[in-house]
């Protein structure tokens, strides 16, 4: 199914519902990134944000719902298929394999056959991006810092050349000297044309570098719209920001 309802927007997502067996966590999800855009999912931890982004990447499947990237309905699509289409996850946690190398799980990023021409080529640019993991690349991924290893799954992410990259907590345990870094590497990527849908807990961060921000709450949408705007909402002040007026 092609979308022609609004090319400018790269992901459409309408009434998705997604489910752990017969225990229903997400209801009836609607959002929409734009090509060029940082979107941010903010919400608390159990919130289903982890849970949309698996879903829209295919891990999960949907019990109900439209997903639309790229012109394409995905939706029946696995996830190899819809990374195929460009569309990538660097999930919670990061999932690195820790025996192997930072080169190698970089190049588990283009393990498909169309990319893997290009790999010498896409992982130089990581390099250029990640200076640190260049310094590294032959040392195993399990012996890495927490940001280091954070770097590495972005970059893993980044080489299966993402239209749009969904970032899972990429914050998460690292030391607030980290979080700055990785949050100034989302705006570089970015910044060269890659459209971010970003989920974090950290909302003081996301707010800051998103144009558009989605509360999420109880597994369902609470709030939406300009990531300026936003910050200056009462609920999101109080409940994401520390504000006690």
């Amino acid at each position: 199914m092609v979308n022609t309802r609004n090319p400018d927007r790269l992901l459409e997502v309408e009434n998705l519902d997604v489910a752990y067996g017969p225990i229903q966590v997400v209801w009836d999800i609607t959002l929409s990134v734009r090509r060029g855009e940082v979107v941010s999912l903010i919400g608390p931890n159990g919130a289903g944000k982890t849970t949309t982004l698996r879903a829209l990447a295919g891990i999960l499947p949907a019990r109900k719902g439209k997903i639309n990237f790229d012109g394409r309905d995905v939706a029946p699509d696995p996830p190899h298929r819809r990374v195929g289409h460009h569309l990538n996850l660097v999930p919670e946690g990061r999932q690195l394999w820790p025996r192997m190398t930072v080169e190698e799980n970089l190049l588990m990023g283009a393990f498909s056959r169309k990319l893997r021409p290009k790999s010498n080529q896409n992982l130089e640019r990581i390099y250029d991006l990640f200076p640190r993991l260049k310094e590294r690349h032959k040392q195993l991924c399990g012996t890495l810092s927490g940001g280091e290893q954070q770097m590495c799954a972005i970059g893993r992410g980044l080489m299966a050349e993402p239209i749009l990259l969904m970032l899972d907590e990429p914050s998460q345990g690292l030391a607030p000297i980290m979080v700055d870094q990785v949050f100034e590497l989302i705006c570089t990527i970015a910044q060269e044309g890659v459209t971010i849908l970003l989920a974090a807990q950290n909302a003081s961060y996301a707010l800051q570098i998103s144009n558009h921000t989605y509360v999420m709450e109880w597994g369902k949408m609470l709030l939406e719209g300009p990531s300026e705007t936003l910050r200056e909402s009462d609920h999101v002040r109080r409940a994401y920001l520390g504000a006690t007026d």
